[in-house]
């Protein structure tokens, strides 16, 4: 039976390996990040190519809504999104409800290269987790869930 200092200490010893881990995938997601960014588009900015991601899966919306979403201020959302209509790669209409204001849709090409990259993700990703089964990969998947829900990450991901 452990003490209550031990498992104090095991437990902190637990959080700072969490927190040495997490830092190892945010610094490999935002390599990541950039090299599927080029693979869509060779001018296509890292953050741009998270905003056309979301684009794509909650579109069409205002540029607004993803003031909240990416915790930005309008102008650089503006910026942003005028960078991904210049691609190419985002289309924007007069939003019928509100003629003053405009929505945002991923356009045919933005959708295709999105989805070139997103499968060849896959299949590297599947090679590099080859010897993970299945079950293996939905524990995974489920203990990232929960990590991101106990700290308060928004559902919409």
């Amino acid at each position: 039976m452990m003490d209550t200092e031990t498992v104090v200490a095991s437990r902190a010893d637990a959080l700072r390996e969490l927190e040495t881990e997490v830092g190892v995938l945010i610094r490999r997601i935002r390599r990541v990040i950039g090299e599927r960014a080029r693979a869509v588009h060779p001018d296509l900015l890292p953050a741009s190519y998270l905003m056309l991601s979301y684009v794509r899966d909650h579109g069409p919306l205002r540029a607004s809504a993803m003031c909240a979403v990416f915790d930005i201020d309008k102008g650089a959302i503006s910026r942003q999104v005028q960078h991904l209509i210049d691609l190419g790669l985002v289309d924007r209409e007069p939003d019928p409800e509100d003629g003053r204001a405009t929505l945002l849709s991923a356009s045919e090409d933005g959708v295709r290269r999105l989805e070139v990259v997103a499968d060849q993700r896959r299949h590297q990703l599947d090679a590099r987790l080859a010897d993970w089964p299945a079950d293996e990969l939905h524990a995974f998947a489920g203990s990232l869930r929960r990590y991101n829900d106990a700290l308060g990450i928004p559902a919409d991901r």
